[in-house]
């Protein structure tokens, strides 16, 4: 008997030595790379609906000779994906490449998160994941806000309950739309101008959207710090996190590594 529990110590502890974490998103996929508790390495690539499970294995295995790591060596791999076309295609590259079977955020894996929305299913994984990283390292009440392809508010309460938030378009989707439905206006890089007033087109239009985006985020915060808790903590994560939380007035703190850290979070307490 002793020498079960044991082999099971030695289990649990080679299974936690290289964790692969994915967080899969519309445009991007950012994937981490934790030995126990801390982040090795971070890498992002493009979103790819096309690509096999043999292209996945091979640009990922570049990644990580790059980085003086192999793929083979990794012990469990971990997914949250907002783009289901892709999960057969990871699931199969894992358990090719990594000899593993991913755990899959999803309905009935242990979060420790009481999800309040009026059908659990339909709160996107990530969202999940943020809010279970966002409760652990700040506690509650927090709001959470994800600038990817759409900026997502999330609420969390001080008992750690997700009780809802807000879907609003990115600012990518926002240029990409000024963009196609007009005749006139140009494609623009989001890089924020000097100034609100600008004097020529482009410049206008990252004004618009980027400074436009800041009060947008200003406002559904204070809204939503009025619902349900005055004293919320907000963090922000995803790729504008650093640019909007410069200018906004209500973003306590900017966390790029807040969907990793929570995927790690979940694997291992459903290890446990």
């Amino acid at each position: 008997m002793i020498k079960q529990a044991f082999a099971c110590l030695i289990l649990n502890k080679k299974v936690m030595d290289l964790l692969l974490a994915f967080d899969v998103g519309n445009t991007n996929i950012v994937m981490g790379i934790f030995k126990g508790k801390k982040l090795l390495h971070s890498f992002r690539i493009s979103t790819d609906r096309d690509k096999t499970s043999d292209e996945y294995g091979m640009l990922i295995n570049q990644l990580f000779e790059y980085n003086g790591l192999k793929l083979k060596d990794v012990d469990a791999v971990i997914i949250s994906s907002v783009v289901p076309p892709l999960m057969h295609t990871l699931e199969s590259m894992t358990i090719k490449y990594c000899n593993t079977k991913p755990l899959i955020v999803g309905p009935g894996i242990k979060t420790g998160i009481n999800i309040k929305y009026d059908n659990p299913k339909e709160v996107g994984a990530d969202r999940i994941v943020n809010a279970v990283a966002a409760y652990e390292i700040y506690g509650g009440p927090v709001i959470v806000i994800d600038f990817g392809t759409a900026t997502t508010f999330c609420a969390i309460s001080k008992n750690c309950e997700y009780l809802g938030g807000i879907i609003a378009p990115g600012l990518a989707i926002s240029a990409d739309a000024l963009f196609q439905r007009t005749a006139k206006l140009p494609k623009i890089e989001l890089t924020k101008p000097p100034t609100v007033i600008c004097k020529n087109t482009v410049a206008s239009m990252q004004s618009g959207i980027i400074y436009g985006h800041v009060g947008m985020v200003d406002y559904i915060v204070s809204r939503m710090k009025e619902e349900f808790a005055p004293n919320a903590y907000v963090v922000a994560t995803g790729g504008f996190a650093k640019m909007i939380a410069e200018e906004s007035k209500t973003i306590n703190t900017v966390n790029d590594m807040l969907t990793l850290e929570g995927l790690r979070i979940i694997y291992e307490r459903n290890v446990d």
